[in-house]
Order: C-alpha cells, then structure tokens, then sequence
C-alpha cells in the first residue's frame, strides 16, 4: 500500500472522528442529544484535581512574590530559567543597604558615635540580607519547586487523560446517537412491507443497526478504559496533598529559621547601641553632654519602669556618684548581656549583682562581681538598688 494513500486514508478518518465528536459536542449544548454522565467518584475527583491546580497556581505565584517583591527581578528570573541558564547574583535590599551604612559610618568616621552606630547597623543589616537570601534559596528548592512540578508534571498528564476521556464520552454518546437512528428507521421501515423495495431497505438498516452495535461495543469498552485510567491517575492527588504538607512544613520552619536569625541580630545590635557611651565625641568633635538612651523591648523596658519598694532605677546623676566614690553597690541588671571579650562579665535580666568603680576605667563601664566572678560590665544595663 502507498504510503501517502495511507496518510490520507487516516488523514480523512481523523477527520470524520473529529467533525462527529463536534456535532455530537454542539447538539449536547443545544440540548438535543443525550450526554452520558461521569459516576459521582469521578465527578469528585475531577472537581478536587482542578481545586488543587486553582489554589496551588495562586499560592505559588504568590509565595513568589513574597520572596521577591521586585517584579522585573521576578520576569529576569524566569527568562532565565527557561533559557535553562544561572540567573545573575544581585545584591538584595537589606544588603544594598547594610552597604550604604557601612560606607557611610565610614565617611562619618568609624571614631565617632554616629558613625560607629551605621557601621555597626549596616553590618547587621548585610547578615540580614544573607538570611533573606538563604530563605529564598531554601523555599525555592523545599517549597516551590514542589509545587512548580505538580502543575507542570502530573497536572498536565491529568489534564491529558482528561481530555481523552472527553473525546471517548462524545464518541460513545455519537455512537449511541447513530444506534437510536438506525433502530428507529428500522423500525419505520418494517411497518412497510407492501413492496420489494422496502424489504431491501429493511435489510440494509438491519445492517446499520448491527454495525451500529459493534461499534458501540467497541466505544464503551474504549471509555471505560480511558475512565478507569483518568480514575487512577486523579487518586494520586491525594498523595500530592501529602507530599505538600511535607513541602509547607519546610517553608515555615524556612521561615522560622529566618526570623529567629533576624530577631537575634536585632537583639544583638540593640545591645550593642545600647552600650554606647553616654558622653561622647560628636561628629564636629565636640562633647556632647546628651547621653544616648538604651532601647530596650517592651517586655523589659515595661518591667524596668516598674516601681517596687526599696528600687530607685539609676538615673546619669546616681552613676556619676558611684563613679566618683570608693564603696560598692547592689545593681539589678536590666536585660541580658553577652560578654564580647574575658574582661567583662555576662549579665542575667534582673539579676542583683554588685558594682563598684575602678580608677581609670572608661566613664560608661562599672566592675561587675557575681560571687568569685569579676568583669566590666555597661552601667546602662543597670540600675542602682537603695
């Protein structure tokens, strides 16, 4: 056989199955053909398969802002993933500027309050911007790519399914369609049985009626398979489910991460502007007689200002006096502190300890004594007990 006349051949019956499965498709819309109906079991899980695809598109896309709100950087990234190439490293926010911090203290000088203070916030703010970035490569590879390859991947082959098993409904309900004619114009005929020439027509749609019903066998049996295959398939999505809860439990332990990074170097930045010295040198390398007041969280500063018997919280005036005289005093610290070197002593909130002054030591700083344990520690972390 011709190889072309065969391509034609399927050409043409192609075709002829797509212009039935159309009239069969418009004369359901029309309400004049009979549709047959998925079982229930099925009608459900196609329904929960398209919920799933909906709500997931919509979290991942969304999720995807979040993590990167600029939306050129966004059209950037996905240009080069499907040209299947590395996306350039950028700086981020937080990074950018943590930079034009530290540039800036620099400028200022590093000698000076204010400039030591930007240094110090903008090398905070670059941490920061390295955990942005490691919660966005983590949530990336846990969280979205999950996702991103359920709608890409199994999705698309449900889809697939799906719509074979569209096809296989419209050409059992055609097929249903052409039997009930034949069977009905058998029928007419048979009621004619005065001359030769009916008879013969009742022989031919006999016929009709019998290659009518083969090929209604041949439909059914095709839809029931292609249904039992798009019933398998749309089972998985409950697996899919569990698979995603796995994925969320990432992300949010993701972003649990980060946000305890963050919140440690904030604290860690607060107590380091904290301890700044009271009396310092200006950026025009005047004195200044403002002391830079300690910022303390609410939880603290609302327990610090709490007034109970035999408590006075020390004031500039109280610590200038202890400095200048020879005794010891009872402090309670204020908030938590972490020894940066073996010369000073890490502090517990609201624990008492006793203080006193030490000849030549810098005019912010006390000697701390816990037991057989000494060090200096910041008098803003303290106040003076009657």
């Amino acid at each position: 056989m011709n190889i072309m006349d065969f391509n034609v051949k399927k050409l043409a019956a192609d075709a002829g199955t797509f212009l039935s499965r159309a009239v069969q498709f418009t004369e359901e819309k029309l309400g004049q053909a009979e549709k047959t109906e998925l079982d229930a079991h099925l009608e459900n899980l196609l329904s929960k398969a398209e919920c799933t695809k909906i709500w997931t598109e919509k979290i991942m896309k969304q999720t995807e802002v979040l993590l990167q709100p600029n939306p050129n950087a966004r059209i950037e990234e996905f240009v080069y993933e499907k040209l299947d190439r590395k996306a350039p490293s950028r700086i981020n926010n937080p990074e950018l500027l943590g930079q034009y911090m530290i540039d800036a203290g620099t400028e200022f000088g590093p000698g000076t309050a204010y400039g030591n203070a930007l240094i110090k916030c903008g090398e905070t703010q670059k941490r920061i911007g390295t955990a942005d970035r490691e919660l966005i490569q983590t949530s990336a590879l846990n969280f979205l790519t999950p996702l991103r390859n359920f709608i890409e991947g199994d999705y698309k082959t449900i889809a697939k399914e799906r719509k074979l098993l569209q096809n296989k409904r419209l050409d059992l309900d055609a097929a249903k369609t052409r039997l009930k004619k034949a069977k009905a114009a058998e029928t007419r005929n048979s009621q004619l049985n005065s001359a030769r020439l009916e008879g013969d027509n009742i022989m031919i749609w006999a016929e009709e009626v019998t290659k009518s019903e083969q090929e209604l066998r041949i439909t059914q049996s095709e839809f029931d398979r292609q249904a039992e295959i798009t019933r398998l398939l749309l089972e998985g999505i409950s697996s899919t489910h569990a698979h995603h809860l796995r994925c969320l439990n990432d992300f949010v332990e993701a972003q649990m991460t980060y946000y305890a990074q963050c919140y440690q170097y904030m604290l860690d930045l607060q107590k380091q502007l904290g301890s700044f010295p009271s009396n310092y040198l200006s950026n025009n390398n005047q004195t200044s007689v403002t002391p830079v007041p300690s910022v303390l969280p609410n939880t603290i500063g609302s327990s610090a200002m709490a007034s109970t018997s035999g408590l006075v919280i020390t004031s500039p005036s109280n610590l200038s006096d202890l400095k200048e005289c020879s005794g010891s005093r009872k402090a309670r610290v204020l908030y938590d502190y972490d020894a940066a070197n073996s010369t000073e002593l890490s502090l517990l909130a609201d624990e008492v300890i006793t203080v006193f002054s030490v000849v030549g030591m810098d005019s912010d700083w006390l000697m701390g004594e816990r037991g057989n344990q000494k060090g200096k520690v910041p008098i803003t972390y303290l106040e003076l007990l009657n």
